[in-house]
């Protein structure tokens, strides 16, 4: 028992198949450890400790992870039935899904057990974990630091170790950078790898998408479970490329020699801290000793006219799903029942929905932005980055107040000068922990595939983690082995 921190997902599943270890006795040393770390670094808000029990006394399912313990972030699109879905926000406290998302039932369908849910910002909104409703999630390298967010429940409880992997979503950094802030693996795939159904009438289909998958400590669990939860819907707006093969067999191959691109300079003009810079160079020479081409190069845009796109974009969806909200609950949203950085968007995008002349110049503007992108990666494999403009700041730095609402904004547009540009071109990227400063604190390093190629990412991975691994680097906030 306490030795199962040293396997991932994959690994524990394959001990309860070869009937080493019952569902049921994992279970209990995963709420174990749950119960012994949570209280330092507050990374899952709801335990399923009963529910959980009950499905392993049951028939599971056979999947890839059959038995295996599972943490769901409490909002985007994974709803499980009978269990309060909050969102971080006063608004849905006592909002109790009456079904299952269509996520959560690939996840069951692939074997999980789902035994508690994670903390987040409130909708999502920011890159730290600090709601109001829920308190701050700590991060395990240090506990005055953030987690990142918006998946800093997520990212924190892998990275203490009390599960292997956690699901996470990503509408403009939100998987990439607590992995990058906590030292574990983060994918977003390409838009609509995995079916967004929930948001299909809201904000439009081909920008600034949110892609839900998962964050874990290595990068063959990530693969296999993209493999399990990937595919459309009926009605999906559009379909993301099939793949060549499946994912996980993508990690047993050889990349080959890859033209990588890497820029040390941010494309918005914002500053760079200098940790960062280090750490994306160290990269890039990993990279050249693997036997890969590395350039340099940054592309340059219009900072100031793309957050304002992509603001009026992101509020004008976030007004629509709100009043989705007010008709499934029958409350009306009420300036009390938010933090006052999310009711200033709110306001932001209720005023730009009443100008359909506005939202389709914004729409523009991110397709422009689309194309230049393009432009610019088309001769490369790979672009690598770093996860995010600064190493994780300490709690508080993205607070707004009702005198300055949009302090979190403004502070998250800084923060974060290259993973929402990849959520508005929908390509996949993943930030991979290579690289820890001198005060101890990991820094994730950000790599770009080719639309709809994930498995060219998956093959740099795998390759990137022989070369350095990093699941043997454990917090100073972990369960016990």
């Amino acid at each position: 028992m306490s030795d199962l921190t040293e396997f991932d997902a994959l690994g524990q599943a394959e001990l309860i198949r070869t009937q080493q270890i019952s569902p049921a006795e994992l279970l209990d040393a995963v709420t174990e450890r749950i119960e012994q770390v949570n209280p330092e670094i507050n990374a899952v808000i709801t335990t399923m400790y009963d529910e959980a029990r009950e499905t392993v006394s049951g028939e599971l399912p056979e999947g890839p992870f059959t038995g295996v313990p599972f943490l769901l972030k409490d909002g985007g699109g994974v709803g499980y039935a009978g269990i309060p879905m909050t969102s971080g926000s006063r608004f849905l406290a006592d909002y109790i899904p009456a079904e299952d998302g269509e996520l959560t039932r690939r996840y069951k369908a692939a074997g999980l057990v789902v035994c508690g849910k994670t903390n987040l910002p409130e909708f999502g909104l920011l890159p730290t974990t600090e709601p109001e409703l829920h308190g701050p999630t700590r991060n395990p390298w240090n506990t005055g630091l953030s987690a990142g967010g918006s998946s800093g429940g997520a990212a924190a409880a892998v990275a203490a170790r009390m599960v292997p992997m956690a699901n996470a979503s990503d509408s403009g950094g939100s998987i990439r950078v607590p992995a990058g802030n906590c030292g574990v693996f983060g994918m977003k795939p390409t838009r609509l790898r995995i079916s967004s159904a929930r948001r299909r009438a809201g904000i439009s289909p081909r920008i600034a998408v949110l892609s839900e998958h998962a964050v874990t400590l290595s990068v063959r669990d990530c693969a296999a479970l993209l493999d399990a939860t990937a595919g459309p819907l009926p009605g999906d707006p559009f379909v993301a490329p099939r793949p060549e093969r499946p994912y996980l067999e993508e990690t047993r191959r050889d990349p080959g020699r890859l033209r990588i691109v890497v820029s040390r300079e941010s494309p918005t003009g914002s500053p760079l801290h200098p940790d960062c810079v280090a750490a994306v160079e160290d990269a890039a020479r990993l990279c050249e000793s693997l036997g890969h081409q590395v350039e340099e190069g940054t592309p340059r845009i219009d900072a100031a006219g793309i957050a304002k796109a992509f603001t009026t974009v992101s509020s004008a969806g976030f007004a629509w799903d709100t009043a989705r909200l007010e008709r499934i609950t029958g409350k009306q949203a009420r300036e009390e029942d938010f933090e006052a950085g999310t009711w200033a968007m709110l306001r932001g995008g209720r005023s730009a929905t009443t100008s359909l002349s506005e939202y389709f110049d914004a729409l523009a503007e991110l397709q422009t932005l689309c194309d230049g992108l393009a432009a610019f990666q088309e001769p490369y494999d790979v672009w690598l980055t770093p996860t995010a403009g600064a190493p994780a700041p300490p709690l508080g730095s993205f607070t707004s107040t009702p005198e300055d609402p949009t302090r979190g904004l403004r502070a998250s547009a800084a923060f974060l000068p290259f993973t929402m540009l990849i959520n508005v071109t929908g390509q996949p990227a993943m930030s991979v922990p290579l690289h820890w400063n001198a005060d101890g604190v990991p820094i994730g390093s950000h790599f770009i595939g080719p639309y709809g190629n994930e498995g060219l990412l998956y093959r740099l991975a795998a390759q990137l983690e022989a070369a350095r691994p990093w699941a043997g680097r454990v917090p100073p906030v972990a369960a016990a082995r």
